[in-house]
């Protein structure tokens, strides 16, 4: 009897929440005036017009229809979802100034009540159709799943670039593009079937990339925009943990200097600028027009990790010479975050070479699990530092990356539950201002990212989709002896 009333309840439900049609207007709403319980926040976003539809889903009681224009949207099982068809209806229908006008009513005992409408604005800026990410556990050493994998924007299709059960269950990390080129990708390989995998145009090559004269092998790579260059750092790195600080790990550095690969001569080279035993260089940056190498560097400090908390990092930059491959002979300091005691991370220029957006946090480099790191913007035009309005939460906003037409960013975000990160897009203007950031759209958001155990992993955009074969990549890594790495 117990199991035929749960039934019941069950077919009552899927009934009350999908009887109504696009023609079932609530009558007679009371206005509640708070606003609606929805997830994902959809409410004042500002979104492309070629994104995919922001389904989203009812969080309070009763059961609930959206108002948007003329047209009434039922509810499945609690979600307002989108065909592409309706979707790309909304988008066309949208008023002159690109507003979607919504409101959330819920009926609770008999009653309608309507919650505070809301809009969604849409630009015409695109947004490139593509972004890849690594899907990774949250754990401390946990890599035995993971894979860097890509989605289209404009839909909710996902594929894998490459996963780690085909290389012995290695970790795998830092894809980087330039200039969101799907065509010219590098990415790094450790452990089992170790090494960085540099794609340039359909050939595949693996680099071994530990020499003699420097500390580690490369790592947080960023292309030059000439293809001919990529910039890395090396560094040693290691974790610490805490039973009951907020921010649960700790990566640090004990040193770490800044170092140019060439692509086709297979070497590397350095300034005493960007490679001293005195500072800590790293996250290194080409500006557009590849005339400048911009990284972050702080004074060194020991013993190691005893002082972890007293190691901030400024933002300077040095010149660079595509053609001799030559450093410039001083360093600008762009920003000193330690005067303001703090430290800075990820740093990421905009393709015109106005704007440079930061990560900003108390001490350290490794912002990703600093719970007060927050988004931060340098105006190169005339040296202005200023905070992100409108983008960063009361938890973790670290890693961004700009579309290729600089309208858009995405970046990673803890904002929802402080443990996953998840990918998070916002429009930047011409002068530098943020809009309210949206979600990942999802087809079932709730249940997608209720049930995700993995954090999305630096999202980075490309203009079209990675087509380097799963197979071919895997070969090059299982089977490859490697290319080994030059001092010029």
């Amino acid at each position: 009897m117990r199991m035929n009333r749960i039934i019941n309840i069950i077919i009552s439900l899927t009934v009350t929440l999908t009887a109504y049609s696009c023609s079932s207007k609530p009558e007679g709403a009371t206005q509640s005036g708070e606003e609606a319980p929805v997830f994902p926040d959809y409410k004042e976003v500002t979104i492309p017009a070629n994104i995919a539809p922001l389904n989203f889903s009812f969080l309070g009681e009763g059961t609930a229809v959206l108002l948007s224009g003329d047209k009434v949207i039922r509810s499945r099982r609690g979600t307002f979802r989108f065909s592409p068809r309706k979707w790309r209806q909304l988008l066309e229908g949208c008023s002159d100034n690109g507003t979607i006008a919504m409101t959330v009513f819920a009926k609770k005992k008999g009653t309608w009540i309507s919650y505070r409408p809301f809009n969604i604005y849409v630009s015409q800026d695109r947004i490139d159709p593509w972004f890849s990410y690594r899907l990774i556990p949250p754990g401390y050493q946990g890599w035995q799943e993971m894979g860097i994998y890509q989605r289209n924007l404009e839909t909710y299709s996902e594929k894998a670039i490459l996963t780690n059960d085909l290389t012995g269950g290695n970790c795998m990390n830092c894809h980087t593009y330039r200039g969101g080129d799907p065509s010219k990708m590098v990415f790094h390989a450790r452990a089992s079937f170790g090494g960085t995998v540099m794609v340039n145009d359909g050939e595949i090559e693996k680099l071994n990339t530990q020499t003699d004269s420097t500390i580690s092998a490369l790592v947080y790579p960023y292309w030059h925009p000439s293809g001919e260059y990529v910039a890395f750092s090396v560094n040693k790195t290691f974790q610490a943990f805490h039973n009951h600080d907020p921010n649960r790990i700790e990566v640090y550095d004990q040193a770490s200097d800044v170092v140019v690969y060439n692509v086709k001569t297979h070497e590397i080279a350095w300034s005493p600028l960007t490679k001293s035993k005195d500072r800590f260089e790293t996250f290194p940056t080409f500006s557009p027009d590849g005339k400048w190498l911009y990284f972050c560097s702080a004074q060194a400090v020991e013993p190691m990790p005893n002082k972890y908390k007293e190691v901030r990092y400024g933002l300077y930059r040095i010149a660079f010479n595509q053609e001799s491959m030559a450093f410039g002979d001083s360093l600008e300091c762009i920003y000193d975050a330690p005067a303001d005691s703090a430290s800075v991370s990820f740093p990421r220029i905009s393709p015109d070479g106005r704007f440079l957006c930061f990560t900003r946090h108390g001490y350290g480099n490794f912002s990703i699990w600093h719970k007060d790191a927050d988004l931060w913007m340098v105006d190169l035009a005339d040296g202005l530092v200023k905070l992100l309005e409108g983008v960063n939460s009361e938890d973790v906003d670290s890693f961004h990356t700009w579309s290729a037409d600089g309208r858009w960013m995405v970046f990673s975000s803890r904002r929802d539950d402080g443990l996953y990160t998840k990918p998070y897009f916002t429009h930047i203007d011409s002068e530098g201002n943020a809009t309210k950031p949206f979600l990942l759209p999802q087809k079932d958001p709730v249940n997608y990212y209720k049930r995700l155990m993995k954090s999305y992993n630096l999202p980075a955009f490309t203009t079209d989709k990675v087509s380097v074969s799963k197979r071919k990549l895997t070969d090059v890594l299982r089977n490859s002896p490697g290319t080994d790495v030059k001092v010029k």
